[in-house]
């Protein structure tokens, strides 16, 4: 009877904790992220003409408190090596060509290569700019769809960012906060998840920070090989974003491309790009490789760093390759 009773509680346990997580995912339908949109527009925020969005929100006192957080100056990368061979989720492999080498130098003295890379996707570690996404004919601030062009983009462009991204990063590290290697495909993380990694790893997100989810993408797919990543990947539910914009943070990064795939949203591919992009104005960070960084937090048991990032200042581009930086 003892033994039935501790299983009757655990079960109840159980379900207790499943609950929310269970009516967060029955209860946002494209109604919902339809509502959101305005809910948790930033529209006109900082102007009618701003093109931030909420890097705004990473002011000067915020760049100050970001660099009081090195302590022990050791840096570490959060981009993926370039993904040189076509996969299953690398359909545009990386392409670098060595137009002269050692045997072929040009003026007898230097070697010359070229890249070729279509970073969106979920291949390559990169930016989304503002002007990434459309959503009714409009941007981000109301700005119309029909600004990007052949010619690229005439408003929220990458340019729009030319000196750099510095803040306060936190990573959120789901698979250190669940007991596993990595989360398995198709996983939901829901706003009670960071909540609980924010207890667990004693760091509270605030205004300006720049939060990155690290499923263990990575790591699986070094163990596994590479999947169809665009179809089921773990990631945030759409229910986060609302609490992401309480929290207002600056930009959102991931090792995949922040979105659970599918996104148990009916008729919404991607919610979370869609309310972060166009009704927030939040950056995105996609293709992060957190494996190293996880490793540097987890031995100093401190989630927080500074974070630097110098998108590429293309001409009306809509994003673009990068290598952001954690500085411990």
């Amino acid at each position: 009877m003892a033994m039935q009773r501790r299983i009757f509680v655990q079960t109840a346990a159980a379900a207790a904790l499943a609950s929310p997580s269970a009516s967060a995912q029955s209860a946002v339908t494209k109604a919902t992220v339809d509502a959101w949109m305005k809910e948790l527009s930033n529209w006109g925020r900082w102007g009618k003409n701003d093109e931030l969005g909420t890097v705004n929100l990473i002011t000067p006192a915020k760049r100050k408190q970001a660099a009081a957080l090195v302590r022990d100056g050791v840096s570490v990368s959060l981009a993926h090596d370039t993904e040189k061979v076509k996969a299953v989720d690398n359909p545009s492999p990386f392409k670098h060509a060595v137009t002269h080498t050692g045997a072929n130098p040009i003026a007898e003295q230097f070697s010359l290569d070229e890249y070729s890379v279509s970073y969106h996707g979920y291949a390559h570690t990169h930016m989304d700019s503002l002007c990434h996404m459309f959503w009714q004919g409009k941007m981000y601030n109301g700005y119309p769809q029909t600004t990007v062009t052949k010619d690229g983009a005439q408003k929220l462009a990458v340019t729009a960012f030319r000196n750099g991204i510095f803040s306060r990063g936190i990573l959120l590290d789901f698979p250190v906060l669940k007991g596993v290697k990595y989360l398995e495909p198709g996983t939901p993380i829901y706003p009670s998840d960071i909540e609980a990694w924010e207890r667990k790893a004693g760091v509270q997100v605030s205004t300006g920070d720049i939060v990155f989810v690290r499923t263990g993408r990575w790591a699986r797919r070094a163990e596994k090989g590479p999947w169809d990543a665009s179809a089921s990947s773990a990631g945030l539910h759409a229910s986060c974003v609302k609490w992401l914009r309480q929290r207002d943070v600056a930009m959102v990064g991931s090792d995949a491309a922040s979105d659970v795939m599918p996104s148990g949203v009916a008729g919404v591919n991607q919610p979370v790009h869609q309310l972060l992009l166009i009704a927030m104005g939040t950056p995105i960070f996609d293709n992060c490789d957190l494996e190293a960084v996880s490793q540097a937090a987890q031995a100093r048991k401190r989630w927080e760093f500074l974070l630097t990032a110098s998108p590429i200042p293309v001409t009306g581009g809509t994003g673009s390759p990068l290598n952001p930086i954690a500085t411990f």
